[in-house]
């Protein structure tokens, strides 16, 4: 079994869009058997679930340890999170850490220990607030995880 991890921002630009999701069938399409590891947060992980569910990729959500439904975004963004973790294959919860970047990068760190590899939908910038993209990155470099970006060179992130 071949785990593949994501990372990703949640708001990815239009002109990025076709890219990442062509990258995600890509990747999602190996050899053998895949199993998809996923926090489900707005945009990049639920881009990434909702392909590889498509792709008969048998997900697990990572769900850090907060409140985090209740901070995910707007009610769409709540209710694909809850749609999504409907038809997911396992469910980890991690423990409750003290702040909620906290718990995102322990997300990361567990998604990134657990994975063979990872995709990071990153514009390459540091992250923009503690566990952030860039940081899951930088870990999983530092712990010998491989990474695949997708991102078209030249565009920023709202």
């Amino acid at each position: 079994m071949t785990r593949i991890g994501v990372t990703g921002h949640r708001s990815i630009p239009a002109a990025v869009e076709p890219s990442v999701r062509s990258g995600m069938r890509r990747v999602l399409r190996g050899d053998g058997s895949l199993e998809a590891l996923t926090s489900l947060a707005a945009g990049a992980d639920q881009l990434f679930a909702d392909i590889a569910l498509a792709s008969g990729v048998p997900v697990t959500a990572v769900i850090p340890g907060m409140d985090y439904e209740t901070h995910l975004g707007d009610a769409a963004t709540r209710a694909a999170y809850r749609r999504i973790l409907g038809f997911c294959a396992a469910r980890v919860e991690l423990p409750t850490e003290p702040t909620h970047e906290e718990a995102y990068y322990a997300a990361g760190r567990w998604i990134v220990d657990h994975a063979d590899r990872v995709v990071a939908v990153w514009d390459g910038r540091p992250a923009r607030g503690p566990g952030g993209t860039g940081d899951v990155v930088a870990y999983a470099r530092r712990n010998g995880v491989p990474v695949t970006v997708l991102w078209k060179p030249g565009v920023r992130r709202d």
